[in-house]
């Protein structure tokens, strides 16, 4: 009988430590979920930001750079996942539906081709863009005043800087006809070279196009139009901005103003543009990805914005290399 007690009681005894056990790491548990509420609501989640950009050059680098800083000073705790299409239209699409499909908390898309993919990938992760001209004909949002739905951002259009440009071809060198460079198949750049048309109509100006389906076709396409111009604009175009050292080649060789479409391009060679920081356009775009993370705006209702501080930045070195000399009344920034 003692025997049989005995074997009762070291049952019990297991069953009674069993619970114990079971109730201890219920309780680690429950301690886990509580931390992890803490974080949220002390504005210490962790997210991910998946990164699409079309192809590498300065300016996307840049924005991309403002972007990531925005995200750092607000102190929010991010993992990013970077990719890059490589100026490739297929490896676009796969990214963009990669990082649908990896469920990320936002996406950042850094050129118009990037924008259109990721919001073709997905209506439901909130996309932020910039580097985009016009985001309404790029059919990424209803108005910038409403975008309606996943996705808003920055664009690097500001409503007065191709005017700006063609007045001071005309006005200040003498420009006629303007050679411009462009990929086709970009609908960021159409736009702008149907721009610049249409302002040159009342200006007793022309475009001279050429159009190039990669990098490798700028350099030759910039020789073609030798003898036709007599003044270069080379737009935010990602295909000719990427191969941009090979049109400054051409342009100085043969004593032709180029202007360009963004500081960055200036400070590689460009003889001037009107322009804004893209960094600056990436970090406003990093400032609208924090509100709409944190739950301080819905990107349905979050207005794109446009550049700020609209300003002339010349290229001394370039200007010298032609020929040109800057006169004060530009009222220019010079880079040296």
């Amino acid at each position: 009988m003692v025997k049989r007690w005995m074997t009762y009681a070291t049952a019990l005894l297991s069953i009674v430590l069993i619970l114990a056990a079971c109730g201890g790491e219920k309780k680690s548990s429950d301690s886990a979920t509580d931390d992890k509420n803490d974080e949220k609501e002390s504005g210490k989640e962790k997210y991910t930001i998946g990164v699409t950009q079309i192809v590498e050059h300065p300016s996307l680098d840049a924005a991309l750079e403002g972007f990531q800083k925005a995200i750092e000073d607000a102190g929010l705790d991010v993992e990013y996942d970077k990719q890059n299409a490589q100026n490739d239209n297929s490896s676009n699409s796969t990214i963009a539906n990669n990082l649908a499909g990896a469920g990320v908390d936002l996406i950042f898309a850094n050129s118009t081709p990037s924008a259109q993919a990721a919001a073709s990938a997905t209506q439901d992760i909130p996309i932020i863009f910039t580097s985009v001209t016009d985001a309404v004909a790029a059919e990424l949002v209803a108005s910038n005043e409403e975008p309606g739905g996943n996705v808003t951002g920055t664009i690097d259009n500001h409503p007065d800087a191709i005017s700006s440009t063609m007045k001071f071809l005309k006005d200040s060198l003498g420009a006629k006809k303007v050679g411009m460079i462009f990929n086709s198949g970009e609908q960021n750049s159409r736009l702008q070279v149907d721009s610049v048309k249409g302002i040159l109509k009342d200006m007793d100006m022309e475009v001279v196009e050429a159009s190039v389906a990669t990098s490798a076709d700028v350099k030759q396409a910039a020789e073609s139009l030798i003898g036709s111009v007599d003044s270069f604009y080379i737009i935010t175009d990602n295909t000719v901005v990427s191969a941009l050292e090979s049109v400054i080649s051409v342009a100085n060789d043969n004593k032709i103003p180029m202007m360009v479409g963004e500081f960055d391009s200036v400070k590689r060679g460009g003889l001037g543009a009107y322009g804004f920081e893209y960094y600056d356009i990436g970090y406003e775009a990093g400032q609208m990805a924090v509100k709409v993370l944190t739950g301080e705006a819905k990107t349905e209702t979050l207005p794109v914005q446009v550049p700020q501080n609209l300003k002339l930045l010349l290229n001394k070195k370039t200007a010298e290399a032609i020929g040109l000399e800057i006169q004060d009344d530009w009222n220019a920034e010079i880079v040296e």
